[in-house]
């Protein structure tokens, strides 16, 4: 999907150092993926003393199917 959004040149040329991209497009995606990723984690972390296990942690490994 294409779209279009604008963003300073000095701020999109530090970005693309940054990152090392060869690309713009490449820059600008690996930082969207980065903080997607973050966004996962950050809700995986909230969910810390909310859920409770009756089994081990050894005991979930060798379960059988």
């Amino acid at each position: 999907m294409r779209a279009t959004v604008t963003i300073e040149k000095d701020v999109l040329d530090e970005l693309v150092k940054a990152t090392g991209a060869k690309s713009k497009s490449a820059a600008v995606r690996e930082i969207i993926d980065e903080y997607m990723r973050k966004r996962r984690v950050q809700k995986i972390l909230a969910l810390k003393g909310k859920l409770s296990f009756e089994l081990t942690a050894d005991e979930i490994r060798h379960y059988e199917r």
